[in-house]
């Protein structure tokens, strides 16, 4: 992505007609990063209408990914959720955008000691590079040849 590109790259709030161009990045990784099998949750979590949940929006409006988080019951631990990018755009900094806006609003939302998530073995690269550490890898945790790796960032 070029500097100007970049530059216009941001995040927001997901509304409903994003729905599509969700699906569409989670339907581009499978199945690597996703299996068949759990489009259809992602699909009832979408018209749950969920309210931490952001998009990552390219210069030309399209939506290229999304990724959200909900807070533990005492607030002391943020779960991030459904993260995923436009397969044809991982390593373009999407990803990242995606982790940095859900991040500064866990923050904001104070009182938030760790930061948690599952992910593949596939993603659990990028999440080491910002500073995630692996507490727990469970073989086929997710489907067969999808790993779980349970990460935790601490923040307090």
């Amino acid at each position: 992505m070029s500097r100007d590109a970049a530059a216009a790259v941001h995040a927001r709030a997901y509304e409903a007609g994003d729905r599509e161009a969700c699906l569409a990045a989670f339907d581009s990784n499978v199945p690597m990063f996703f299996d068949p099998s759990e489009r259809a949750d992602f699909e009832d979590f979408l018209d749950a209408r969920p309210g931490r949940y952001f998009v990552v929006v390219d210069a030309d409006g399209a939506v290229q990914g999304s990724a959200g988080y909900a807070l533990s019951a005492d607030g002391r631990c943020a779960d991030l959720c459904w993260a995923m990018v436009q397969r044809n755009q991982h390593r373009a900094g999407y990803g990242t955008v995606l982790l940095d806006v859900r991040l500064r609003a866990i923050r904001a939302e104070g009182g938030v000691l760790d930061v948690r998530l599952s992910t593949s073995q596939h993603a659990a690269g990028f999440y080491q590079r910002h500073g995630f550490v692996t507490k727990r890898i469970v073989p086929g945790g997710f489907a067969p040849g999808i790993d779980r790796c349970d990460m935790v960032l601490a923040l307090g």
